[in-house]
Formats: C-alpha cells, structure tokens, sequence
C-alpha cells in the first residue's frame, strides 16, 4: 500500500471511531443534538435509467422520520430535486411534530444532475456542492453519512465532509457479493443451494451446471446472479427439464442452448449485454429452490 492510500485509511479510520460515542444516539430516541447526511448513492451498473436511479435513491426517505428527534438535523441528498409532496407526505408522518418546524431543519441539495452515474460521483465532481453541505453540518463531532451501498466513492466522500461513515469499510465489499456470501457460508457450515461462486465466462457456467448435475441430476432449474445486484437485477433462470444424462456426450452441447435461452429478470437484458456483465463482475449459478411451501428469509441487523 502505498503512502497516500495508507494516509487515507488511517484518516478514515480515525473517523469510524467518532461513530462509537455517536451510538446511542443513533439507536434510539434522544435529545442529542446530530446531524445524518443521507447520500443514497447506486454503484450498480445493472441499472440504466436515471428514473430508476431517482427511485432508489428516494428509498431512504423513511430516515426523515428521525426529526421526531428535536436536535436533529437530516441533509437528504438526491441527484434531482424531491418532489415537495413527497416530502410533505414524510413530513406529516411524524408523531407529535409540527411538520413546518422538522422542516426547518430537513435539507435537500442536489447536483441536479439526471445522469445513471453514482451520487457519490457526482457529487465529488462538485467541491462547492460539497463544501455547502460541510456548512450545514453544525458539528462534525455528531454528525455521520449514511450511504445506501459503500464503495470508495462513499469513502472517500466521507473524507472530504470529514463525518464518519454509518457502513462497512469499502475494504470488505467482496465479502457483501453473491459469490463472497457463498464463501462465508461454506466457511461457517451454514446451509446454502448447491451451486458455484466466482463464474466470469459462459464456460465457466456451462461447467458448473454439469457439475451440479453430476452431483444432484434431479436439479430442474438453476439460478445465475450477478455478483452485485439487487431487485432481482442481474438474476437469470435455466431450465434444465428434459436434458440429456450427465455425462452423456450431447449434455454440453445441450447446456449451450439452455445457457442462451435463460431467462432473465429484467425485461430489457440481452444474452449478449448479460454474459458482458458477468464476465465484468462475475457472479454465482445455484440451483433455484421450489416446492409447495417455503420461506426466503431475509434480515437486516446492525453489528
């Protein structure tokens, strides 16, 4: 590592530790004078419509409930403007507040700009932009981002506001990938489809699902997802009914139409754009669960 790359995760570091006497306010209802800078950023190259984009970036909006909290200033940017119902709609939402005085304490800057590109990004092209939301933060010393995922940009965002990052250090994101989340479990013996991490080629996938065959040549469907996605965005299914036997000397060659029939979530993706994809990212193929009945857990915690 190198001198200024070491420098800057020294600096952040020295920064994630200001989120420890920061906790309790974040966790519960409070007095505590703080700030949360709201940067909603999509570093997902799966999505290719700046509406899109707009929508998830509106996804945190439920933050705003948290000036309930008297002391507490929210800054929500977005890359364009929020309708001023929506936010009327959130505002009204809150219990026992006169929504006109959350609202003087709610800000809303945009770069303004429509692009597909991450918020992050547009927003370290624009150092004025940046230095007006540093001026709304009263106190650095109690005030932290939340971003929505956390790649370098948000790092390095985090950086230039001087604030902490509500998030897990960019250093750890393959852990957070579909074929990283596979390694943890293998590693902790936790149950998980049958399946295989870290596919980048149409070779690699036609492997696999032989593979998997091989060893459960009951298996009907198989799933492909792209290392990061979300939604449902970057998954694709393969029907594998009627195949030959594994091992048999036409199975591959059957595989290849299977592969390039696949279906996929998005309406608007290609073979072609998809297999571009994955070769980029990479991603996992596991084989698709069904039955009468079952359950998709799904959790989010803090740790």
């Amino acid at each position: 590592m190198n001198s200024s790359l070491s420098d800057s995760q020294t600096d952040f570091d020295r920064l994630q530790k200001k989120l420890v006497p920061l906790w309790k306010s974040i966790e519960r209802f409070n007095q505590d004078p703080q700030t949360i800078v709201v940067v909603p950023s999509m570093s997902i190259d799966a999505i290719d419509s700046g509406a899109v984009i707009q929508a998830y970036e509106e996804r945190f909006l439920f933050l705003l409930l948290l000036l309930r909290q008297p002391q507490a200033r929210v800054i929500y940017v977005t890359s364009r403007t929020i309708l001023p119902s929506i936010i009327d709609y959130y505002l009204d939402l809150l219990p026992g507040v006169i929504p006109s005085h959350a609202r003087q304490r709610l800000f809303l800057p945009s770069p303004l700009d429509g692009s597909v590109r991450p918020l992050s990004e547009k927003l370290l092209e624009r150092p004025r932009l940046i230095e007006h939301i540093r001026s709304l933060v009263i106190d650095p010393d109690r005030a932290h981002l939340v971003p929505f995922n956390t790649t370098n940009r948000e790092k390095e965002l985090a950086l230039r506001l001087g604030i902490p990052m509500y998030g897990a250090d960019p250093k750890l994101f393959p852990l957070g990938t579909k074929s990283g989340c596979r390694k943890i479990f293998m590693h902790e013996n936790v149950p998980h489809p049958l399946g295989r991490e870290d596919i980048g080629s149409r070779e690699e996938l036609i492997d696999a699902i032989a593979q998997m065959r091989s060893t459960k040549p009951a298996i009907n469907q198989v799933m492909v997802k792209l290392n990061e996605g979300v939604s449902g965005e970057g998954n694709a299914v393969i029907d594998l009914t009627g195949l030959p036997a594994p091992g048999e000397s036409n199975e591959i060659a059957v595989l290849e139409d299977r592969v390039r029939a696949m279906k996929f979530e998005s309406q608007d993706v290609t073979y072609e754009s998809y297999m571009k994809e994955l070769q980029k990212r990479q991603g996992v193929v596991e084989e698709r669960i069904t039955g009468e009945e079952f359950r998709s857990p799904s959790v989010q915690l803090r740790v």
